[in-house]
């Protein structure tokens, strides 16, 4: 499945749910292979140290149930402008998402009308650091991730 609006209004619903009123909120949305939606939100702790992104817990569910991911979105709320905002994938999340390949699709902010627009992962990372182990110098497989 392609990132569509269907994905960036399935992150905004659980953002709605989880965080009707936290100021600079965030939640993701991600597509499976079949087209399923996973959604999460961050998990805030006192301890900083302890804070997950937004993207991990649908990240870690797909993982637990060996679906492959092929978009990515997280969206935040900013109440001082009443906006919501697609964030890129920080680099934490990029590194998770590699785990399905360069092709992984996900949202980055933009001027368009949208305000957001979708690159894979490869335009994100052109060098990604882990092909220089890889024996052909492309990005390491999924077996590779997960062996």
């Amino acid at each position: 499945m392609n990132l569509d609006q269907r994905l960036v209004d399935a992150a905004i619903d659980q953002l709605d749910r989880r965080w009707p009123a936290a100021i600079e909120a965030v939640a993701a949305a991600l597509y499976l292979d079949g087209g399923d939606i996973l959604t999460s939100v961050g998990f805030d702790n006192i301890n900083a140290a302890a804070n997950l992104c937004a993207e991990t817990g649908a990240l870690c569910q797909a993982f637990t149930m060996n679906q492959r991911v092929t978009a990515s979105v997280c969206v935040q709320r900013d109440l001082s402008s009443n906006t919501i905002r697609v964030l890129a994938p920080c680099g934490i999340c990029q590194e998770r998402l590699a785990v399905w390949g360069p092709m992984v699709q996900v949202g980055t902010p933009s001027t368009s009308a949208a305000g957001w627009s979708m690159r894979t992962l490869a335009e994100l990372h052109p060098y990604y650091w882990a092909a220089t182990y890889s024996d052909d110098g492309h990005w390491p497989a999924f077996s590779d991730h997960s062996d």
